[in-house]
């Protein structure tokens, strides 16, 4: 470590209690030559040694990989004592080893103890995506950690051109960091659903995970039922209903290239009889399709990534619920989700139903949702649950 950051008397309390983030206000002095992504030493004012993390300039100055006077300097063994870890908590959940759902989050950041990394599993294929300088140059040691903790990798994908900060990567490209693409659509399976992934050019890591049990749980209302699914991205709530039993089928999304993988998705079912698909903005689509509907789903992008931008959000969230609590039919069912971090499940359920006030609508909590297992969240870290979701009966 070639530096060592010195918290101000009475910031280390945060620390202590094993929060991962090191506020830059926090701190009083760094000695040393402090380089965005290198390892740091984080100590108290009384020059205790805390633990160490990754430094990047910014709000978040430090994220910590490890806690306590024992902390060292991450090696391949940290690595891959970190991977095997969360390795172990999947299969523990079941995910691993199996036909019927080879797609699972391997490493969620903060809930894994692996801030600013995130890893997905497609069958044999593992797609990296760095969201710190930090965990960017750390790439060739987590590529070597995956190989030995994960059985049966045929390739590791880095997909964090887009993901980590520019400044701090000049002219990141996506690509293998082992193996290679073998020319082949790929198709994985969730709870025996199949699924065309890109993960190399398509949004995230190639598909929405968090949704899995939201997913089973639409599966069960759908059957008989006029389902429409905005933002769909690639069909996964869309998939689901088809093979439920939904009468029909509608998926919207303003990407075209969303939309062509929602039909072959819905083609993959061979229910597509029954879908149908739009490139086209969902307000908008949303405006003439009264009655239309009685299963809605309001699964929209995050609105808001910054605190700056939390209440613009709100009013977004309020806006859109209010044109699907109108538009559904009396008796339907609304799923209706906010994926922003910075927007509490209690300010998302006030938008909701400020939404429900404004469409003059009653409308009773069936279900509150949120992120599946293998999305854990640290016990220290409470700003990683950030998916929510509501079921609502609309009379």
């Amino acid at each position: 470590m070639s530096a060592t950051v010195t918290l101000k008397p009475g910031k280390d309390q945060s620390l202590r209690r094993l929060h991962p983030w090191v506020f830059s206000g926090a701190i009083g002095r760094m000695q040393g030559e402090v380089v965005e992504g290198e390892v740091v030493a984080v100590q108290a004012a009384n020059g205790e040694l805390l633990g160490v993390g990754h430094y990047a300039p910014g709000s978040i100055a430090v994220r910590m990989l490890a806690f306590g006077p024992e902390a060292q300097l991450p090696d391949a063994a940290f690595w891959e004592a970190k991977i095997r870890n969360a390795y172990l908590l999947r299969e523990g959940l079941g995910l691993t080893g199996q036909g019927n759902t080879n797609v699972y989050r391997l490493a969620h950041a903060e809930g894994d103890g692996l801030p600013g990394l995130i890893i997905d599993v497609y069958g044999d294929v593992a797609v990296v995506q760095a969201h710190s300088a930090g965990m960017y140059k750390a790439r060739p040691l987590i590529a070597q950690a995956l190989q030995a903790a994960v059985p049966g990798l045929r390739a590791i994908y880095d997909k964090s051109a887009e993901t980590v900060p520019v400044k701090a990567a000049p002219g990141a490209q996506n690509g293998y960091l082992f193996g290679e693409s073998n020319g082949q659509e790929h198709i994985v399976h969730e709870n025996g659903h199949p699924f065309a992934v890109d993960w190399e050019t398509g949004q995230k890591t190639g598909f929405f995970i968090d949704q899995r049990d939201n997913r089973s749980l639409l599966a069960r209302y759908a059957p008989g039922r006029r389902v429409l699914n905005t933002f769909c991205y690639t069909g996964g709530f869309s998939s689901y209903a088809l093979e439920a039993g939904a009468e029909l089928v509608h998926s919207v999304d303003s990407s075209k290239k969303a939309i062509e993988l929602t039909e072959r998705n819905a083609a993959l079912t061979g229910l597509q009889n029954r879908h149908e698909a739009y490139a086209q903005d969902v307000f908008t689509f949303l405006k003439d399709r009264h009655n239309q509907y009685d299963l809605i789903v309001l699964d929209p992008p995050a609105f808001a990534k910054h605190l700056s931008a939390r209440h613009n959000a709100l009013m977004g969230y309020k806006r859109l619920n209010a044109a699907g609590i109108r538009q559904i039919a009396p008796g339907g069912l609304l799923f209706t989700f906010s994926c922003s971090q910075v927007v509490s499940a209690e300010l998302f359920e006030g938008a909701v139903l400020a939404a429900a006030i404004e469409a003059g609508r009653p409308a009773r909590i069936l279900h509150r949702l949120t992120q599946p297992a293998d999305h854990p969240v640290s016990l220290f870290h409470p700003e990683g649950e950030y998916l929510k979701g509501l079921v609502l009966a609309v009379e």
